[in-house]
């Protein structure tokens, strides 16, 4: 049996004023100490990118993605978050999606389709 794919969420937000607020240096000291903190005690195998689209989006400003394990790892991800004032306090959730990278194919077991410009 294969091994159980890497889950991602694609958490949706949008910037509160009281994160806009800070400065750069305010904003990254509070990364760095409320929510790396908060997600190192409680779960493993975690790995994230974040992805600005205030350029072109006013009802989102970021997009966080972060890619789990496996579906534990990604429900203790989502607790630690929850309990930091990123959640709800400097962003705003606006959605949170959920999915497996070509969990079709897995599922029918056929070979992934990708595109790949040259």
């Amino acid at each position: 049996m294969p091994a159980e794919a890497p889950v991602t969420a694609f958490i949706l937000v949008k910037t509160m004023p009281e994160w806009l607020a800070l400065t750069v240096k305010e904003r990254e000291h509070a990364f760095s100490t409320q929510v790396l903190p908060a997600i190192e005690a409680r779960t493993t195998g975690v790995r994230s990118r974040f992805y600005d689209t205030e350029y072109y989006s006013a009802r989102v400003t970021d997009v966080w993605v972060w890619e789990a394990d496996d579906h534990e790892s990604l429900r203790l991800l989502i607790d630690a978050l929850r309990e930091t004032p990123f959640w709800d306090r400097y962003f705003e959730i606006v959605d949170l999606l959920v999915g497996i990278e070509n969990g079709y194919a897995r599922t029918y077991g056929l070979d992934p389709v990708a595109t790949i410009s040259t």
